[in-house]
Formats: C-alpha cells, sequence, structure tokens
C-alpha cells in the first residue's frame, strides 16, 4: 500500500466496506466521497485551514486552465513519457499539486497514460477536493509536503512545479535511481510584471538547486510570451513571491496596461537519486 499512518507512520490498509484506512494502531482516516484521504491530523495543522485560500485557488486554476502554461506542461510530460517504464506501473507523485493542474495535463498528453499511477499531495484541503474532483484516475491526499505519508521507495518519479518539499522526504519516497523532475523559474520569468514592482530587476539563476546525493541527468530551458487580459494578470500576480511587493500604483499600472505581453520562462530539471 502507498500509505502510512501519519500519527505512528504504520501502514495503513484499506478496508473497502468501510471505504476507509486503518492502521495496526486503530488510527483511521475516512476516504472522502471525492476519493481524496485527509492524512493531515488536527494535531499537525498550524492554522485552521492550511494552504491557500479558496479565493486563491479558484484564481489559479482559472488562470492555469486558460492554457497559458500549457507548453510547459507539455515539456514536462514528455520528460516523464520519456524515462517511464512502459511495461510496467510506474508510480508518480505531484509534490505540492495545488488544484491538480499538472497531474491531469500529465494524464491528458502521455503517450501511454494507462501506465502512469499519478499521485497527489497538497496542504490545502480546498485544493485537494477540487483536484479529486477533477480527476478520478489519480490519488489524491491533504498532508504536509515536510512529512508525506507515503512508504518509503514507494515512487518512481516525484515532480514539483514551483513547490517546497523537504530533500529528506523526497530521498526517503524515491525509489533507488528514482527520478526527481522540478520546475524552476528561468532566467526572464515575469520579466514585465517585476519591471512594475521593482527598480532594478534581477534575473533567475540557469541552474536549479538539487538535493543532496542527487545527479542531474539534463535540463531544458521552456520560454515564450503569453498575453492574459487584466483579471488573469492579477491572479498570475497572486501566484508569485513577489505579490506582496507590489502595492498602489504598481497594481493599478498592472491592471491598467493595455496588451501587456509577458515572458514566461522556466527550467525543467531531471535528476537521478545516487545509491546511498
Amino acid at each position: 500500500m502507498p500509505y502510512i499512518c501519519p500519527i505512528c507512520q504504520q501502514t495503513l490498509n484499506l478496508h473497502e466496506a468501510s471505504k476507509g484506512y486503518y492502521c495496526t494502531n486503530k488510527h483511521h482516516f475516512d476516504l472522502a466521497k471525492e476519493g481524496y484521504l485527509n492524512l493531515l491530523p488536527a494535531q499537525h495543522k498550524n492554522s485552521k485551514e492550511p494552504g491557500d485560500s479558496r479565493a486563491m485557488m479558484r484564481a489559479r486554476r482559472n488562470f492555469l486552465e486558460a492554457g497559458f502554461y500549457q507548453q510547459m506542461a507539455k515539456a514536462l510530460t514528455q520528460i516523464i513519457d520519456t524515462h517511464s517504464n512502459t511495461e510496467a506501473k510506474t508510480h508518480i507523485l505531484d509534490v505540492g499539486c495545488g488544484e491538480g493542474y499538472y497531474s491531469r495535463q500529465v494524464e491528458e498528453h502521455s503517450a501511454h497514460s494507462e501506465q502512469l499511477e499519478l499521485h497527489g499531495i497538497d496542504i490545502a484541503k480546498n485544493a485537494i477536493f477540487a483536484a479529486a474532483k477533477k480527476q478520478e484516475n489519480a490519488k489524491f491526499i491533504v498532508a504536509s509536503s515536510k512529512s508525506m505519508p507515503y512508504a518509503s521507495e514507494y515512487f518512481d518519479l516525484l515532480f514539483r512545479v514551483y513547490a517546497p518539499s523537504s530533500d529528506k522526504e523526497i530521498t526517503r519516497l524515491l525509489k533507488p535511481e528514482g527520478l526527481l523532475l522540478t520546475v524552476t523559474p528561468g532566467p526572464r520569468h515575469l520579466w514585465q510584471l517585476k519591471e512594475f514592482i521593482y527598480k532594478d530587476v534581477k534575473e533567475h539563476a540557469v541552474e536549479a538547486v538539487l538535493p543532496p546525493h542527487f545527479t542531474k541527468i539534463e535540463s531544458q530551458r521552456v520560454s515564450y510570451t503569453i498575453q492574459p487580459d487584466p483579471e488573469q494578470r492579477m491572479a498570475l500576480l497572486q501566484m508569485t513571491p513577489f505579490a506582496w511587493r507590489a502595492k498602489g500604483d504598481a497594481l493599478n499600472k498592472i491592471q491598467r496596461s493595455h496588451g501587456l505581453e509577458i515572458e514566461v520562462d522556466f527550467i525543467l530539471t531531471l535528476a537521478r537519486k545516487e545509491e546511498l
């Protein structure tokens, strides 16, 4: 089974009759009718509703489903396809999956999606609720990426798109020689948005920082321009770590700028777990 108990770390087993998961210490977790599993005990929460708010989740979903990042998502899927085992199930985890956009893109565009067992984890319950409703073939859980309640060495590949995670947990969850695929901002990512906010805009580094004991296999840069409308621009801004710096005049200019074209620039890095 893929899951372990978040309280005692024992294996969780599915009880078909009750549609819940139980461990030998009798901790139990019900499977929601939407198909997701909440493995974030109340004592592990640092707020009443951890993660992004419903409003933030909806704004991000509307922006992504408009297709602005689909070109990058297809490149991500192609890398996964190239390195997946077509003769056996490939266990894949989307770390910090949000409302599941990239998992859906992988399922839709993979040349052999039937061989992929897709999982997603996020601390925001409302995001996982939305992800599970839209993708019945994937397995989603509510949990923290700092302590992911999955069995050790269960996954063949983990991917994360701008998501924070624990290096220790990534190493634990990947099989020997398992793969980590990261998406990080390229040098020119959202350059035109930043020009409204910063006096001196600096480029991001090209090289992604990998966890210890991982060796880079390949990297790919995907860059192009998008032209979101004012509402979509504001949603995009809220997805960035520099949104809090945009105030007053800068916000007005971002929203009112006519026909604003924005560069998007991504670095996709694939790395292999070394033998420890």
